[in-house]
Formats: structure tokens, C-alpha cells, sequence
């Protein structure tokens, strides 16, 4: 058994999803029946998606907690060929703050609440208890690791792993580029009296971001402005009231990037709508 499946195996008893990173920390590439997901994989937050290959496919989308999986013939050889172990954080229920150099560990130390730390090569990572979206780039030298990403398994690191904090969430929609004008008719969807959430149980909420992921999830053209367009009908009703929580986000998100969108399109158009609605700070 190789010294990474042994790794991997032990984190995988511990409900951490895990898969092989190849040279250059970077996931094996699909299979000849996936390349380019041909075959319709749809990797959701938690698990691969419909997508049955028995093959480390789909990047992060192929962590799993499966030791059956795992030892399998088909994953055998990217084990032999393995230089590195990754995990999916969102999967494990954490969130990495990838410090990426010396200044941006400076930074996190004057700005962020102490937590599990694990050293890299060139730097940290912080990491903490909670899921959000993943967005690289946040700030120079600082990358978030959590929901659709891996991060490279190197130790169990030190420290006592707090909860994440309203800082680094913030992160992720921190100095959005100029907001679009939004179409006059578009806050008018899913609106409710004076702009105050009309909603008298949490059902409504639910039901109207339900509403907003079919929409998105039902585009067949025109993604990007539809995932703009919806993004800024919830939150012209949900965006002022407080009631959106992080899991009614991580929805949208996720469906829009079912669609093809990238992660820092899902956050710049989720910023553009909160400037259009004068919600930024």
C-alpha cells in the first residue's frame, strides 16, 4: 500500500473526503468517457453528481469517504503515480484560508480570529469550522477553500479550530467591480410590499429560492445574465430583511455553476446585484 493511500485511508475513516493530486498539486484529469464532462456530470456541493465512473473523475467531485472506492482497481494507479493527498473542505465541513506568503500571514494574524493553522510551503493555511462558497483571489496571496475545491492534505496542523467568522465570508463579495444597471422590471420579481420581506414562515424563503435555482438551473441561453438577473430578484425581496442564510446562497451558486459559471462570476454578479439594490456597505 502506498504511503498516500495509507494517508488518504485514514482521513476517509475520519469522514474527510479525499482524492490524489498528481504532479503539480493538481487533480487527475477525467477519464477518456468524461474528458470535458461529456458524460453529463453535474457535480453538486457534497458528492460527485449523477455521474457513475468508477475513476477519480471530476476533480474534487471525486473525494470520497469510500475506502471501497479508494482501494479499487480503477483509483489503484493514481495512487502508484499519487505525489499528494487533497480533501474537499466543504465536504468535511470546514473552510481553508489559504495564505499564500508572509504578507498575507501578517494580514490574517492582525485580522482574523485564531484557529487550526497548518504550514504549506510557502505559507498557511487557517482553517476553520463552516462551509461558504470557495473564491481564489480575495485579497493578495489569499485564496478560500471550501464548497467545489480541494485543498492539499499535508498535516493535521495546531491550534483549536474555530468557527468561521463573518470576516472571511465577507471576503468573497469585497470590492466587486462597477455594478450593471439593473432592468427596471427585474426588482419587481419576487417583490414584496415597500421592499420588506413579506414572508410570514420560513416556507415562503424556501420556496422562493427554490424558484430562483429552477430558473437558473432551466436557462438554456443567456446563462451569465439570468444568474445576474435572478441573483438580484432574491435579494431585491430577501437582501435588506436578514433572513437569507449562507445555505440559501450556496443553492444559487451552486445551480449557477451547474451551468458553466465560474465561482467569481457567481460572487461578482451576486455583488453587482447588491450595489444596483444599494445594499453594499
Amino acid at each position: 500500500m502506498s504511503v498516500h493511500l495509507h494517508i488518504a485511508l485514514r482521513l476517509a475513516s475520519d469522514d474527510v473526503p479525499v482524492l490524489p493530486l498528481r504532479r503539480g498539486k493538481v487533480p487527475f484529469g477525467n477519464c477518456s468517457a468524461c474528458a470535458k464532462n461529456v458524460c453529463g456530470g453535474r457535480p453538486n456541493m457534497k458528492t460527485p453528481g449523477p455521474c457513475a465512473c468508477p475513476a477519480p473523475c471530476h476533480a474534487w467531485a471525486a473525494a470520497t469517504t469510500d475506502p471501497s472506492v479508494l482501494t479499487s482497481p480503477q483509483w489503484a494507479h493514481t495512487w502508484r503515480t499519487a505525489a499528494a493527498v487533497a480533501y474537499h473542505p466543504g465536504g468535511a465541513g470546514v473552510t481553508v484560508v489559504d495564505l499564500d506568503d508572509a504578507a498575507a500571514i501578517a494580514w490574517a494574524r492582525a485580522t482574523l480570529p485564531a484557529t487550526r493553522t497548518v504550514a504549506t510551503t510557502r505559507g498557511e493555511h487557517w482553517i476553520y469550522e463552516g462551509v461558504m462558497p470557495s473564491v481564489n483571489a480575495v485579497r493578495p496571496g489569499v485564496d478560500i477553500k471550501s464548497l467545489m475545491s480541494y485543498a492539499r492534505w499535508l498535516e493535521p496542523g495546531t491550534g483549536v479550530t474555530a468557527a468561521l467568522p463573518a470576516v472571511v465570508r465577507t471576503l468573497a463579495v469585497k470590492a466587486p467591480p462597477p455594478a450593471r444597471k439593473a432592468s427596471q422590471g427585474l426588482t419587481a420579481l419576487f417583490m414584496g410590499q415597500s421592499g420588506a420581506c413579506p414572508h410570514r414562515t420560513p416556507t415562503y424563503l424556501d420556496r422562493g429560492v427554490a424558484m430562483a435555482v429552477q430558473r437558473i438551473s432551466d436557462a438554456d441561453s443567456a446563462v451569465h445574465a439570468t444568474v445576474y438577473r435572478t441573483f438580484l430578484a432574491v435579494l431585491s425581496t430577501h437582501g435588506r430583511c436578514g433572513c437569507l442564510a449562507d445555505t440559501h446562497v450556496s443553492q444559487l451558486f451552486t445551480a449557477a455553476q451547474a451551468k458553466g459559471e465560474s465561482v467569481r462570476h457567481c460572487t461578482d454578479a451576486w455583488a453587482n446585484a447588491r450595489t444596483a439594490l444599494g445594499l453594499s456597505a
